[in-house]
């Protein structure tokens, strides 16, 4: 496979990973780690990932524990938690904090199907970006009008099947959140 066509197809793996970890961030009807795991808490002078300071497990279908590693942090742990739109307060108990997430209501469930919606999208428009630069080399480089042809041909294979790839992922995660 020519090396700029290779590339575009690593490039979309990128956007198609960027978008699971993204579409993994969600709250979808069921207690998640990964919910949590990008908050940002600020302890020993600099932010840091949450999952890096603390422990996260899923303690029932709507329960989430975080245990700190260091009890010192706890409540600045708890003040990051505070700052994320989960529809309910983490319940800091000395030792871990607690989130019981809410039921999700019809309005946020259709509220997340949009937010699923526009990454999607965001994850099109990155493989449209990443078609057009490899699509101008090809063309730029490429002196042999058959073989620009094939590889252009290649290339459009692999943009119809990111983007499949892509609405399957948007089909299956809108399945997720609407599930009750």
């Amino acid at each position: 496979m020519d090396p700029r066509v290779a590339s575009f197809h690593q490039q979309s793996a990128k956007v198609l990973e960027h978008l699971h970890a993204e579409y993994a961030k969600l709250q979808t009807g069921r207690a998640n780690a990964a919910i949590v795991d990008h908050v940002l808490v600020d302890a020993y002078g600099q932010k840091q990932e949450l999952r890096s300071v603390a422990g996260v497990s899923v303690q029932d279908a709507r329960s989430l524990v975080i245990q700190p590693w260091d009890r010192e942090i706890l409540s600045q742990v708890e003040a990051a938690l505070n700052e994320l739109d989960l529809g309910t307060s983490p319940v800091n108990d000395g030792v871990v904090i607690r989130i019981n997430l809410p039921p999700m209501t019809e309005d946020r469930r259709k509220e997340m199907t949009k937010v699923v919606q526009k990454l999607a999208e965001e994850a099109r428009i990155s493989i449209r970006q990443q078609r057009q630069a490899v699509h101008d080399k090809l063309k730029a480089e490429e002196n042999d009008e058959d073989q620009r042809y094939t590889l252009l041909e290649q290339l459009e294979k692999g943009v119809k099947e990111a983007n499949e790839k892509i609405d399957e992922s948007r089909k299956k995660k809108e399945g997720e959140i609407m599930t009750v």
